[in-house]
């Protein structure tokens, strides 16, 4: 009969959170909203009403964007088929880069030494907007698809290592210990110990990132890397809406399918 009150005793009471975790909390949100609030007019928030007094203009640009026009419809999907041939090239150029500098930037697999300086070529290759990796390309290797290719292998390469070296550094060590056990060298280690816990993590962050290349890809077609990137920017500018309206329709059921086969084959795997 004693036992209950005694196991309920026997529980330990929650967390108490101490003075200094308060203040950073205090800190760290009261921060932000200060940031919120200084940067309301330097982003224009006071121009919010436009949207309601313009009302005119979006009443004709609705008109227009609501009757697609699909009178170059092959054209349309053979640029969008060239874009996501950009985009899948680009992601399996930057699997192949993302898996060394993934591992090497690892903290439990390669040393200090070895570590920080991958982690900066990392934040280099992330930092660097697509558009700008995009336009020293196409300097390099001229107008094209090729240039789309390479500046989403490098961008997405910086990506893809810094969450390949984050899953790295997550795995259950037992197996990696139990392989080392065996006298194996640290590749044996990394091939049977590491690979067979991350892969099919890897395997969702490269389709996750394929679908977000998807995108990109579209967008570096308006500075003349290839695909429907340059048919969007032209009807931008003839102020066609009705085209517009129907690329982004080829663009969204594009990714959309994308979309629904990476979820296919991430069902499979994880």
């Amino acid at each position: 009969m004693t036992a209950a009150p005694a196991a309920a005793s026997a529980v330990p009471p929650p967390p108490r959170r101490t003075f200094v975790d308060l203040l950073f909390d205090f800190a760290l949100w009261g921060g932000l909203i200060v940031l919120l609030l200084v940067s309301f007019d330097k982003v224009e928030m006071h121009n919010i009403p436009r949207l309601v007094s313009n009302s005119e203009n979006m009443r004709q640009f609705g008109q227009d964007f609501l009757r697609p026009d699909f009178g170059n419809i092959r054209a349309y999907v053979e640029a969008m088929w060239l874009t996501i041939q950009i985009a899948l090239w680009g992601t399996a150029l930057a699997v192949l880069l993302g898996i060394p500098l993934g591992l090497l930037s690892a903290r439990n697999i390669a040393p200090f030494w070895v570590v920080q300086p991958v982690r900066r070529v990392l934040d280099l290759l992330r930092s660097i907007p697509d558009l700008v990796m995009g336009t020293i390309f196409l300097v390099a290797v001229g107008l094209g698809p090729l240039a789309g290719v390479l500046a989403l292998a490098l961008n997405t390469g910086g990506v893809l290592g810094k969450l390949f070296s984050e899953a790295v550094e997550s795995i259950d060590p037992r197996p990696v210990e139990g392989v080392r056990a065996t006298g194996a060298k640290p590749l044996h280690e990394i091939v049977w110990g590491v690979i067979p816990q991350v892969a099919p993590l890897w395997t969702s962050f490269a389709l996750y990132r394929f679908e977000s290349n998807s995108r990109a890809a579209t967008v570096l077609g308006l500075i003349g890397a290839g695909g429907i990137g340059r048919l969007l920017f032209d009807s931008l500018n003839g102020f066609n809406y009705s085209q517009v309206s129907a690329i982004a329709i080829v663009i969204v059921v594009a990714v959309s399918l994308i979309d629904l086969l990476s979820q296919a084959i991430r069902k499979r795997l994880l």
